[in-house]
């Protein structure tokens, strides 16, 4: 692959971004998300227009500017991680940039941010290592080493 740049993502980027997290809800649902586009978009929105503090979006591009993948962060704190830390909310790679260094160029800036804000770790949630050994595979050869499942409740 040629030309890869990240940048952090604006509200000028919301569409974008919305289109890459809805293709990322689309393969890990096996096209079962129905979440509509419209409320993606506003709560996109929402979150890019924000301070940036606690939360941030980082947008791949290709050379002419075309989207290649998304990674999102929030920002957390608890005492057993001595502070402050980030979790990667989504990261996604359209299917024909991946193993072209997309997912490196987007892990590569979310590191640099964590290092930045000070951060004590990131973390991510991967999906099931039975239906998606690839991620957990580019996870590990990033760095990342297992803590367990994640579990969550819905409050709404």
């Amino acid at each position: 692959m040629g030309d890869v740049r990240v940048r952090k993502a604006s509200l000028a980027d919301a569409g974008a971004v919305t289109g890459l997290v809805a293709a990322l809800l689309s393969e890990l649902s096996a096209g079962q998300n129905d979440t509509p586009r419209a409320v993606m978009l506003a709560v996109a929105e929402s979150l890019l227009s924000g301070d940036g503090l606690s939360y941030a979006v980082f947008l791949a591009e290709d050379g002419a500017g075309r989207p290649l993948g998304v990674a999102t962060l929030a920002e957390a704190a608890c005492i057993s991680t001595l502070g402050r830390f980030g979790t990667i909310r989504e990261l996604y790679v359209m299917p024909e940039s991946r193993s072209a260094g997309v997912g490196r160029a987007l892990m590569r800036a979310v590191l640099d941010h964590g290092r930045a804000h000070r951060w004590s770790r990131v973390e991510v949630g991967a999906p099931s290592a039975e239906e998606w050994p690839d991620s957990l595979r580019f996870y590990k050869r990033e760095g990342f080493t297992e803590i367990g499942p994640r579990l969550k409740f819905r409050l709404a």
